[in-house]
């Protein structure tokens, strides 16, 4: 479009040459018909022969300064279109991806398991698709069903692993309903080969209604309403002791004590309380990487798959998978740039989910920082917690050490669970 403008502008500021008098008057006719054909730019041409009867010499000096001012001119509009109005802006804008309803809202707000996020996005791209008013893409529909189908088949366990036990009954015939029952994946793929609209887009509602109810009982996950305490009891793992600090006999074990925040992470800490509980960190062994100490869960016991969950400073609820703009001057309430934080690690499969099981300590150095002495992982971790005591024992644990016991020796009565399926009678 800029070049087509330049064309334009710059063929209108191109110097008409000398004509005599009756030449004049017939392009003057015709210039006034071409105006009535060609709107704006027939006033160009209008004016171009409405200039003064000039000597030859004095006409083409001018001549060349008009034709230098409007290409200086049309380059002055290519640079505004370029800048204001870029090919791309419409399908970059914003409000394109706001959702229109309500329904749509609300199951998009629902932070669950990421491979139910990632089938939900798949039909709501049907959703849309049935919204082109011409020839349905049919193709790209049945690609859509396809890729839903495959997750959902390939990660069972990880979809169902994430329900709370007394839900796993429901989840499954969730499960089921939405694989194989009327108004499921199999119903799309029948009306999509049909090409019939009509009975596709009911039956897509019914799916994505089934997407969310198992949304929903994966979030029935365990809270902590207040602050925890934490006791770890570590011991070497080749027979060595630890060094108090501040004197005293050396031990082959060492206690950390650790209080979690249910205020600013309540999924986070109800979800890890619950696991200290079934002593599911008692005999772990830690392993030691850069500013990091992480104990794997390898006991077979599995926790909840939690969205990542920071709380922004000035903020009264914490956001879920959405990590924190430090360079926009976003800062999470409970900070990773503190010595002894704890924070879950990142879930294998999308960033925007923390671990089941799997948190660290992290050994915060300013000299590996950024500015003002900022993490530069800060708000991109569920921190949930603080060494409080023992941190000198932080710095002594190598690669090999264990998790001899932990427990939740504060805040068991904060700890809320989620509420039992009801009996069918």
């Amino acid at each position: 479009m800029a070049s087509r403008v330049a064309a334009m502008a710059l063929a209108g500021a191109r110097p008409a040459p000398h004509l005599p008098a009756s030449a004049a008057a017939a392009n003057s006719g015709r210039a006034r018909l071409s105006f009535r054909r060609r709107g704006a730019r027939a006033r160009v041409i209008r004016a171009s022969h409405r200039r003064p009867h000039l000597p030859s010499s004095v006409a083409e000096g001018e001549g060349v300064l008009e034709w230098l001012r409007g290409a200086a001119a049309a380059l002055a509009i290519v640079a505004q279109i370029s800048v204001s109005l870029p090919a791309d802006a419409v399908l970059y804008s914003p409000d394109t991806k706001v959702p229109r309803t309500g329904e749509l809202a609300l199951r998009r707000a629902i932070p669950a398991n990421p491979n139910m996020k990632t089938i939900q996005e798949s039909l709501e791209d049907i959703s849309y698709l049935l919204r082109i008013p011409q020839r349905k893409p049919y193709g790209s529909m049945e690609s859509d069903v396809k890729k839903a189908v495959k997750i959902a088949m390939d990660n069972k366990e990880a979809i169902l692993g994430s329900i709370p036990a007394e839900h796993k009954e429901e989840g499954a015939k969730l499960y089921t309903s939405l694989l194989e029952e009327k108004g499921g994946l199999q119903t799309l793929l029948k009306y999509i080969k049909e090409n019939n609209p009509d009975k596709l887009s009911l039956a897509l509602a019914s799916s994505l209604d089934t997407v969310a109810e198992l949304e929903l009982l994966q979030l029935a996950i365990n809270r902590l309403t207040g602050r925890g305490v934490v006791e770890f009891t570590v011991e070497k793992g080749d027979g060595s002791t630890f060094f108090p600090t501040g004197g005293g006999e050396p031990k082959s074990v060492a206690t950390i004590q650790v209080v979690i925040d249910g205020y600013s992470a309540p999924l986070t800490t109800g979800n890890f309380a619950k696991l200290v509980l079934d002593g599911a960190y008692d005999g772990v062994t830690l392993k030691c990487a850069s500013q990091a100490i992480i104990a794997d869960n390898e006991t077979g016991k599995k926790g909840y798959t939690v969205p990542l969950e920071v709380m922004p400073a000035g903020q009264f609820e914490p956001l879920y998978r959405t990590p924190l703009s430090i360079q926009d001057g976003e800062l999470p309430v409970l900070p990773m740039s503190v010595y002894g934080a704890v924070a879950m690690a990142h879930s294998p499969d999308s960033d925007e989910y923390s671990s089941p099981t799997q948190f660290f300590f992290y050994l915060y150095d300013k000299r590996n920082s950024g500015l003002g002495g900022i993490s530069f992982d800060e708000g991109q971790f569920s921190v949930f917690g603080y060494t409080t005591d023992g941190r000198d024992v932080l710095s002594q644990i190598k690669t090999g050490d264990k998790i001899r016991s932990a427990k939740l020796v504060q805040g068991k009565e904060r700890l809320v669970l989620p509420p039992a399926a009801p009996e069918e009678s």
